[in-house]
């Protein structure tokens, strides 16, 4: 039985959705005002992975993710870049979804955007008014008045008389109390407005993302997810807002993973220390940056670093390598190798285990090797065909093996020589070595060792060596492959 982390209760709890068989999934997805970066891709590929294992398990998902497109950064980004909000949020919602796809992130069954839910943000915020929860200051904003929400602070563990110690009381004086939190912003001379029954303005952040949600799962549904940055306020509030509003239990199950570390600091564009989705895929191929960030338990800290990346890359090649020369086409999975499956579910059941569900895979891999090599064609097939399906619920190893290990690495690649002339091929890149000139040192090395050169056939391979092309000789011929 799956059984799932609840930031809510902080204990491990037996998955029962609402209605069996279905699972509605919201995820807070990306404020497009820049790039993604690492972080934002771990939230990404994190719960696109659930939402693959829960498919795999029999359940009907509705997976929403949402895109905020109206924010006070969004505003604040395109007034500097001299365009429209709606020419900016466009190109980086474009942006996001390459760089998801780059991912191997399946898109969302929804993705609803603020701007086009404006009508159910202020019909929640009316019924907030209507009940009591929430109230019109005389600056013209709408707030949430926190002491009319009992359980305020249960998901985050935060005390509101502790919350409220630190306060000034003076942030905002239009408000009742330091703590209340802003529904609808009144319009600004040059900012986007809707009109509403408070006046033209905007919504506030947390009133999104309650409206979208509801809007697209019902008032009540069975997981919702993001980073563990949101639980407070973000989550808080929309607890809040949404059982107040709609008089129901909000959310069963809440998942957060853990954050993107560099030097035991977290990742984010507010300290400068992030690195772009982009920038990381100049030097390492998707599937690595994939892999990287399973590696790692979803509630566990990711530590960024150029040596973990290299570490992925070195495991999938170990993965690749098993699975070269070896058909894994779909075929039924014989009983023999069914515990492995069985492993593998258990791990995944395990609150999402992808690190143990890893170690599965390397042992089917090893036991891949040992069928390769005693010549056991019809074991090996079988074999590859549980690691081809099984590794494709967390969405890795289902490239063409030959091709990923001819692809080119983060290295720079100096010109290089053949027996028809030099090609020039300098740069960085995958492709920087072009497979023509491998192959036809390949041919210029067997020409070499049949006239028994020897001395020419050590130079050849030293030479792809140093450009970064391991050779591998065996009974069918010579393979190569990158490292």
């Amino acid at each position: 039985m799956l059984k799932i982390h609840n930031s809510l209760t902080k204990q491990k709890e037996p998955f029962t959705p609402r209605v069996p068989g279905k699972v509605g999934m919201y995820v807070c997805g990306m404020t497009v005002y820049d790039y993604c970066h690492v972080g934002h891709a771990r939230v990404m590929v994190v719960f696109d992975v659930v939402a693959r294992y829960l498919r795999a398990s029999g359940y009907d998902v509705t997976y929403v993710r949402n895109i905020t497109d109206i924010d006070d950064k969004i505003i604040k980004r395109a007034a500097e870049n001299g365009e429209t909000m709606a020419a900016l949020t466009e190109r980086f919602i474009a942006a996001m979804h390459e760089d998801s796809a780059a991912l191997g992130v399946l898109p969302p069954d929804h993705e609803p955007r603020a701007t086009t839910s404006i009508d159910e943000i202020i019909a929640m915020i009316g019924r907030l008014v209507e009940r009591g929860y929430a109230y019109h200051a005389n600056n013209g904003d709408v707030y949430y008045d926190v002491s009319r929400f009992e359980n305020y602070g249960t998901l985050s563990g935060k005390r509101v008389e502790d919350l409220r110690v630190g306060e000034r009381v003076a942030v905002d004086e239009a408000k009742d109390d330091p703590l209340d939190f802003v529904l609808w912003k009144s319009a600004k001379p040059g900012e986007p407005s809707w009109t509403s029954p408070w006046g033209a303005g905007r919504p506030g952040w947390h009133i999104e993302c309650s409206a979208m949600s509801t809007k697209c799962l019902g008032d009540h549904f069975d997981i919702h997810g993001g980073g563990m940055d949101l639980m407070f306020p973000h989550h808080e509030n929309e607890i809040a807002q949404s059982e107040a509003a709609t008089g129901h239990h909000f959310v069963n199950y809440w998942l957060h993973n853990g954050f993107v570390q560099i030097n035991e600091e977290k990742m984010s564009k507010s300290l400068g220390n992030f690195f772009t989705v982009r920038e990381v895929l100049k030097h390492y191929q998707p599937e690595v940056v994939r892999y990287f960030i399973l590696s790692s338990h979803y509630r566990s800290p990711l530590n960024y670093s150029t040596q973990n990346l290299d570490s992925a890359k070195a495991a999938l090649d170990r993965f690749y390598t098993a699975l070269r020369d070896v058909s894994a086409s779909a075929v039924p999975v014989d009983f023999e190798y069914g515990f492995y499956a069985t492993r593998f579910n258990a791990a995944m059941d395990d609150d999402f285990n992808t690190p143990e569900a890893i170690a599965v895979l390397f042992d089917i891999a090893r036991e891949l090797n040992r069928a390769k090599a005693d010549n056991k064609q019809d074991e090996a097939v079988a074999v590859a065909g549980i690691l081809h399906r099984l590794s494709g619920v967390l969405g890795i190893l289902q490239a063409n093996p030959d091709t990923w290990l001819k692809q080119q690495g983060p290295r720079r690649v100096e010109a290089i020589g053949t027996a028809s002339g030099t090609a020039s091929v300098k740069g960085v890149g995958y492709a920087a070595l072009d497979s023509t000139i491998v192959e036809q040192l390949i041919k210029d090395r067997y020409a070499a060792r049949e006239a028994k050169n020897w001395k020419e056939s050590d130079r050849i391979r030293d030479e792809l060596k140093a450009q970064g092309v391991i050779l591998e000789d065996g009974p069918q011929g010579t393979t190569w492959r990158r490292p």
